[in-house]
């Protein structure tokens, strides 16, 4: 059997599906939409059940409302449950007296019960189960009541739906529907009054005068009429069938009068993200480390014993120590900051609070061309660019879509956290945490500084609105809390064991040997080294100094941002000077230059810079094209010099006290300059005319 699960965002849809299914779901994404899709059989039986995007109506206003309507209406349901919030029973109906004309069964599942009594509401589900014609159950699935009765009332049969509109509007979709020989024909006989774009091929001369004559007779658009009817229908329903006992003010309430207060709300946001940084690289992330790191000494030492005791060979025994263990290793010594990471982002997201945030950004977020639906993808992109940069495909506006696909690498992701992590843990010692979070918000400054100037010069007609729910405030379910982080960590382990694995032996090959492929050479002779000192010279703005190394690690980003810090790894732990890989930054060896300037530079670049090949190929499919992604990394990449080079350059004058006013106004002035060419280079002169209906009085009138 084929279930349908469906209902508002913020429903609790995600947490009853974890619960029916046992949270052994399959994810993978809808055909040609990026739009997460879930399955699962629920658990004890072989009913396979998917959950659809949150949606408030099966009028295809977004791209999750399209694909949900899609999937009911071509993948034919067995049942549908429908679950409702109960503490906002008008909203969600809606979509209920949508579902009603379908023909598939549909069970209402009145979600968060538990949380009517506290705020004084009694909803009774028999009488509302009368009046809509459609079986109706409480249950909680933060608590999991009630889900052993509503998995065993899916074989049950269906009731008899009641009428949602008055006897003029219901007599016509009667008439229509003797006129359509498909499945769901009440469904479609009111999309066909609606005018509905997708139903259009099945109207007939016959359907077109049912609906002008309904038209005249109420005066006015359908749409409107039955739009109205629904809302009448649910508060005849509502009026009957809910009781509210006391008017509470709810704990959401009293909290947002915190959250949400316009004086202290920013402050408290900068707060909550500055603690989240701190404990994930500051005083506990950092203790994990050292810990780690001992740990993985420990095996490197223990594997070097043992294949020097069976007598393997010692380019051999480099390869799988100072290559593969130094590589990988140095990766997966930031597991523990990333887990705490992932608890910290979890919990804002499963408290509500992440809903607020994207309120609260929207109003700054409007005047750059963007809007809050924009901080979606950016929070995604906070573990991984790639489904962050796949996630702007809900920004409905092109313009602002493409916007959100350009700016989402800009937030440091887990990738870039062992980077960050390494820099600011070893340069920055008892501050680690707050030169952490300073790079976070300096990604949001950024990122609304690129946003206005692309407006101003490149994506002109960005104008959208964003509507969001603000959730319950909910404490955060243990069980789902350990699943999301763990499917996070072990996406990052995976990544690690596949790609930094590779790579880590390709760098080994590369500065183990010379061209000449001579084994043991000196680090400096290498290819790898070769190579590097050829192109060196592009970094020395950044970090004041031509090295080879550093230069080859921030190229090897490309592949995976991770990899910056293995092949770091890997090249120290192969350079004579430094004995184990874990001492980077040892005095004398290749990595010993670094200054607290220059290693704050280096995260900068690294931040802002192209990112890997993975989330490149995302940005192409999300731009359109190769050309318009090439701008992108183009874009990125100069954008992340510039700034990199501006920090070293004020960072190591104030290191040597020598930095003046005048300084930091050329080089000011410099930048502008520079971005401003940039910019004018990327500008496309034909830039959203080629589909425009005006295109000929913009040339006649010699307009760009």
């Amino acid at each position: 059997m084929k279930v349908a699960l469906i209902g508002n965002q913020n429903s609790g849809k995600t947490t009853l599906f974890n619960c029916l299914t046992g949270m052994n779901a399959k994810i993978g994404n809808w055909p040609g939409v990026t739009i997460e899709k879930k399955t699962g059989v629920i658990k004890g039986t072989n009913y396979e059940i998917t959950d659809l995007p949150g949606v408030y109506s099966l009028s295809p206003y977004s791209l999750e409302e399209k694909v949900s309507r899609e999937f009911v209406l071509n993948e034919n349901p067995d049942v549908i449950i429908n679950i409702v919030d109960a503490t906002s029973l008008e909203r969600s109906l809606y979509l209920t007296t949508q579902l009603m004309e379908l023909d598939v069964k549909v069970i209402i599942a009145l979600n968060m019960a538990d949380i009517l009594e506290k705020k004084g509401i009694f909803i009774d589900e028999k009488k509302l189960q009368d009046l809509l014609g459609v079986k109706v159950l409480k249950i909680s699935a933060l608590k999991e009541t009630g889900i052993k009765k509503l998995i065993h009332e899916i074989e049950k049969s269906d009731l008899e739906r009641t009428a949602v509109f008055d006897s003029e509007i219901e007599n016509s979709i009667q008439n229509i529907q003797k006129l359509i020989n498909l499945k769901h024909k009440k469904f479609i006989a009111v999309k066909l009054l609606e005018k509905d774009d997708y139903f259009m091929e099945h109207q007939k001369a016959e359907i077109e005068a049912i609906a002008t004559n309904l038209a005249n007779k109420y005066d006015t658009d359908l749409e409107e009429i039955i739009a109205t009817q629904r809302y009448d229908f649910i508060e005849k329903v509502k009026k009957v069938c809910v009781e509210r006992k006391k008017k509470l003010e709810s704990i959401s309430d009293k909290l947002d009068k915190i959250f949400l207060n316009k004086w202290i709300a920013f402050p408290i946001f900068v707060v909550i993200m500055f603690l989240v940084y701190y404990l994930s690289v500051g005083i506990i992330g950092s203790a994990t480390v050292d810990l780690v790191g001992e740990g993985i000494e420990w095996v490197s030492q223990m594997v070097e014993n043992g294949l020097t005791h069976i007598g393997t060979s010692e380019m051999l025994i480099s390869l799988v120590v100072d290559g593969i263990i130094a590589g990988v290793g140095a990766v997966l010594g930031f597991v523990p900051q990333l887990i705490i990471l992932f608890i910290c982002i979890s919990l804002l997201e499963t408290t509500g609070y992440m809903s607020r945030i994207a309120l609260l950004l929207d109003k700054v977020f409007r005047k750059i061309g963007l809007s809050g639906k924009s901080l979606i993808p950016f929070i995604i992109g906070s573990g991984c660019s790639v489904p962050g940069i796949m996630g702007a495909r809900i920004v409905e506006n092109e313009q602002e879509r493409k916007m959100t696909a350009m700016l989402t690498p800009f937030i440091p992701c887990s990738a870039k956290l062992p980077i960050i992590a390494l820099f600011a843990g070893y340069f920055f010692k008892e501050n680690a945490g707050i030169a952490s979070a300073s790079l976070y918000f300096f990604a949001i400054i950024i990122i609304i500084t690129s946003a206005y100037i692309m407006k101003k010069f490149l994506f002109k007609n960005t104008s959208s609105t964003y509507i969001s729910e603000l959730p319950e405030y909910k404490l955060p379910n243990a069980k789902y809390v350990a699943k999301d982080v763990t499917d996070r960590v072990f996406s990052f382990i995976k990544r690690a064991g596949t790609i930094i694995l590779l790579c880590s032996i390709v760098i080994w090959f590369l500065v183990s040997f010379s061209f000449k492929l001579e084994y043991g050479v000196e680090v400096e002779n290498s290819i790898l080294a070769t190579i590097g000192s050829k192109i060196a010279w592009i970094f020395y703005p950044i970090i004041g100094q031509n090295s080879w190394g550093a230069t080859v690690s921030a190229i090897q980003g490309l592949v995976a941002k991770e990899q910056v810090i293995s092949s770091m790894s890997v090249i120290a732990g192969l350079s004579e000077d430094v004995q184990e890989a874990g001492q980077i930054f040892a005095s004398g060896g290749i990595f010993s230059f670094f200054t607290a300037a220059s290693a704050y530079a280096f995260m900068v670049f690294n931040l802002f810079s192209a990112p890997c090949f993975g989330a490149i190929g995302a940005m192409r499919r999300e731009l359109g094209g190769t050309k318009q992604m090439l701008k992108a990394v183009a874009f990125q990449t100069i954008l992340a010099w510039i700034l990199a080079s501006i920090v070293y350059q004020i960072g190591s004058r104030i290191e040597n006290g020598t930095l003046k006013l005048a300084d930091i106004l050329v080089v000011s002035v410099i930048a502008v300059v520079v971005i401003a060419i940039i910019v004018k280079k990327v500008k496309s002169k034909d830039s959203g005319c080629k589909n425009c209906p005006d295109r000929n009085h913009c040339e006649k009138n010699n307009k760009e």
